[in-house]
């Protein structure tokens, strides 16, 4: 019988995976590449000055036939994706909630990679199953929690509010898991509230449940930007007068533009007294509550459904890892749950918990090592003493404010986050000053202001929005910003100002 097979044209290309010598030498190559930008990352630019496309425009349209050489690769990292690059890494940037990326944690995504396990069930990988566990309890018992309060890792608080609203659709209408809303009149139209400080992750969710994004209020805040409770029970009685059902409050411990934490007790009693679920986003201002000083954050959490905490904003974990905890894990269960498919059928048999059962997702990444080895590496006493020492700094940043007329405080201080604006003081009032500026010149002023910095690569800052005026944002979070780094931010930021206010 002829042989059918023909040789491939061209060059055989190796199969089977790189040598290990090669492999070795590579890894060491590797490490000290990520030694070396540690050490030298103040050296870049804090971002870009690429202009959109720049990056593209220098790989190739089309995928390589052959492969490269390792040396080439990591090249080109230096020459195109590092220059490319907003470096959250940066002391010196000082945007969002700053960023929380160490050593240890630098260490633990490496020694996840070569792992490669799928922490879907138990028997896939019985050590990812039962160190997630471990590890979300230690976290439990750091901040408090009772026992009654179990979790599961996802990516990001988007993705565990999505769940915790499913968990509450659920409980608000038990035969929506199975037969869904569309078409039923038995079934009335949800309503979740928010505060006007939180971000969209509830409108998302909204819209990926069916409740729909115009379900969900926002409730405007009072003077220190927390949710305003008294308005609240407004909209949740004109609500149920209208017809509509209310499902859930979801409440923020560490807001996004202040840090500003929800009246959470009050919240709680309300939802007790309407059978709302109360949903906690501490994605932020979770990681605090193992702070002693900042126990009060965790007030009146017992008494919540669910609570989001993103060890990946304020203890030290790199991107992604989010916890949501469930007062009692089993509701969540009940709403995912399924018969697993017949090649799972066997891999779940002997197990104690599979994770898989806790949400939309099947395949699992192996996140909770490297939490493991970095709470191992710091210990609690040590995340203590970092995230003490951003509170030392933001709180110092608030007296360089206080101290200088050209600026004020648009909010008091909260965890590592500062807000504050210019507003030209007496120093700039004189012959031949600038005629005074309006608030509309102001807010003007100071998003330039934010813009011209992080134009410069020298740092990088946020900007927001408080009561209709534009104020520039500080947050820190970032180990190897030190107080020196500090400093040479806010000369940077009084300068801008100066010059920004001359032009203008």
């Amino acid at each position: 019988m002829q042989d059918r097979q023909q040789e491939p044209r061209g060059e055989l290309t190796q199969v089977g995976d790189t040598p290990p010598e090669e492999f070795r030498k590579q890894l060491h190559e590797l490490a000290d590449w990520i030694a070396d930008f540690r050490e030298h990352i103040e050296r870049l630019r804090v971002a870009p000055d690429a202009q959109p496309g720049a990056i593209r425009a220098q790989l190739p349209d089309r995928g390589p036939e052959e492969g490269e050489a390792f040396e080439t690769i990591l090249s080109d990292v230096d020459r195109i994706i590092v220059p490319g690059m907003v470096h959250w890494s940066h002391p010196m940037f000082l945007g969002y909630f700053g960023w929380t990326i160490t050593a240890p944690g630098i260490l633990g995504e490496i020694l996840s990679a070569p792992l490669n396990v799928n922490a879907m069930t138990w028997r896939t990988c019985p050590a990812a199953t039962e160190l997630e566990t471990v590890v979300i309890d230690w976290l439990r018992q750091w901040v408090d929690l009772p026992k009654e309060f179990d979790g599961v890792v996802y990516d990001t608080a988007s993705v565990g509010i999505l769940h915790a609203m499913a968990a509450a659709r659920e409980e608000a209408a038990p035969s929506v898991r199975k037969r869904g809303l569309a078409g039923r009149g038995d079934v009335p139209r949800f309503r979740i509230y928010t505060s006007d400080q939180a971000h969209n992750a509830a409108e998302k969710a909204a819209i990926a449940l069916g409740i729909g994004e115009e379900n969900v209020r926002r409730v405007p805040s009072e003077g220190e930007f927390r949710m305003d409770l008294p308005v609240l029970r407004e909209l949740v009685a004109g609500d149920r007068q209208s017809g509509f059902k209310p499902m859930a409050v979801i409440a923020t411990a560490g807001t996004t533009s202040t840090a500003s934490v929800d009246p959470i007790a009050g919240l709680a009693n309300l939802c007790r007294e309407e059978k709302m679920w109360l949903h906690i986003d501490a994605a932020y201002g979770g990681g605090f509550a193992i702070v002693p000083e900042y126990k009060w954050i965790t007030e009146a959490w017992s008494a919540a459904d669910s609570i989001i905490i993103n060890p990946h904003k304020s203890l030290f974990v790199p991107l992604d890892f989010s916890v949501l905890f469930v007062r009692d894990l089993e509701r969540l269960r009940r709403v995912f749950s399924l018969a697993p498919p017949d090649v799972l059928r066997r891999d779940t048999v002997e197990a104690t918990k599979n994770y898989m059962d806790y949400g939309v997702q099947l395949g699992r990444r192996f996140r909770a090592l490297k939490a493991w080895v970095i709470w191992r590496s710091l210990g609690r006493v040590g995340i203590v003493a970092l995230l003490r020492e951003q509170i030392r700094l933001a709180n110092l940043l608030a007296s360089w404010i206080k101290e200088d007329d050209r600026f004020e405080l648009s909010v008091p201080v909260s965890m590592g986050v500062v807000c504050f604006r210019f507003i030209v003081g007496s120093r700039d009032v004189g012959p031949g000053s600038p005629p005074p500026a309006t608030a509309h010149q102001l807010d003007k002023l100071n998003s330039e202001i934010v813009e011209r910095i992080n134009a410069s690569g020298r740092a990088y800052l946020t900007q927001t929005n408080l009561r209709g005026r534009t104020v520039m944002r500080i947050g820190l979070g970032n180990v190897l910003t030190t107080e020196e780094h500090l400093r040479k931010a806010w000369k940077l930021m009084s300068q801008t100002a100066k010059q920004v206010r001359r032009e203008n």
